[in-house]
């Protein structure tokens, strides 16, 4: 079978489309054909190298997707061959304190797929059978592949750790990006006014299909102005913040007194920086949040089934087509996610 594999850091170019065996189901796991699976930006990381972070090699990449099950592992039950399957991009050992308080993704030894150990870029994958779920009838499995990562780690920000009540406002930036999206509808869907950036025309008129009420183009200087006023000058109780330093100062001068800023990355770089005088005189909250509780994704599913959440997919490329791929993504030619399809041409 084919796996996109690296075997060394590095661009684009060291992604390979590598023949291996297909894996067989052991006790408890189930064989899954792999229909899609989606690209992040945490493909890139892996992909690039981060430091303090050794990967073994060669990595398998891919950190959510869907299929269909291929077989079945011996004491499998309440699952059947043909099945389609959402594939749960975390794991854990599901014994922790964490674990057992429904806090999975905070459990020490919490792991994502394609990050700490092989991912889902491939033709079959096999795994513990408690992390797939049934596919909800009628979702198109391409189309929620662009789901489980982006809208678990965006429930995780806006529902876990920033509680976003209605009547709030939450300003999502990078709107069109695969979090940003999720996270547009999330606020929406929680009752709160959302004023999404975005930085083209093309990607602002998006912003609006998905249910911001205002929108502001990033890429233009003193935007952050234009979120206060459009707040009255108050500032908003939310800011999504997942770009980094390049949006970071002035996402901080969009807080409204007693606001909360919550973020799950920097895809701009890692340092930032803060004056605490405007921190402690505002009364200001930062929060980080990884991921989400592996809980909350039947909910975002059925959510997506009756049309509440949309994933937006940019583009459907061959898994043979990933160097192309990544090179859109790392360029910021896309609007949502890109999916990529194992044994398409």
């Amino acid at each position: 079978m084919q796996a996109l594999r690296i075997h060394a850091h590095g661009g684009p170019e060291v992604l390979q489309v590598d023949d291996i065996p297909r894996p067989e189901p052991k006790a408890g796991e189930v064989l899954v054909r792999v229909l899609a699976a989606s690209i992040n930006h945490l493909d890139l990381w892996v992909r690039r190298g981060m430091p303090g972070f050794p990967v073994p090699f060669p990595r398998i990449l891919g950190c959510d997707g869907t299929g269909e099950i291929a077989a079945l592992g011996a004491g499998v039950s309440g699952l059947s061959v043909g099945q389609r399957v959402v594939l749960e991009p975390g794991y854990s050992s599901g014994s922790s304190p964490e674990d057992l308080a429904g806090n999975d993704h905070l459990a020490a030894d919490y792991s994502i797929r394609g990050e700490h150990g092989d991912g889902f870029d491939v033709e079959y994958v096999a795994l513990p059978a408690r992390y797939v779920f049934p596919l909800p009838a009628g979702v198109d499995p391409v189309r929620a592949a662009a789901v489980p990562l982006v809208f678990l780690t965006a429930w995780g920000m806006l529902v876990t750790r920033a509680n976003v009540r209605e009547g709030e406002t939450v300003l999502v930036i990078a709107g069109t990006s695969g979090v940003g999206s999720a996270g547009i509808q999330i606020a929406r869907q929680r009752g709160a006014r959302v004023i999404a950036t975005a930085g083209s025309a093309r990607k602002l008129d998006l912003a609006r299909e998905l249910g911001a009420h205002e929108v502001v183009d990033h890429s233009r200087e003193g935007w952050d102005k234009e979120v206060k006023k459009l707040t009255g000058g108050r500032g908003v109780d939310v800011v999504f913040e997942h770009v980094g330093p390049a949006t970071w100062d002035a996402s901080v001068r969009c807080m409204a007194r007693c606001g909360r800023l919550v973020t799950c990355g920097g895809t701009t770089g890692p340092k930032v920086s803060l004056l605490l005088p405007h921190v402690f005189i505002k009364n200001l909250t930062f929060m980080g949040s990884t991921m989400g509780p592996r809980s909350a994704l039947p909910e975002i599913f059925a959510h997506v089934a009756a049309g509440r959440f949309r994933p937006v997919v940019d583009r459907v490329m061959p898994l043979s087509a990933a160097r192309e791929a990544h090179e859109l993504l790392e360029t910021r030619q896309v609007a949502g996610k890109i999916v990529l399809v194992p044994g398409a041409s």
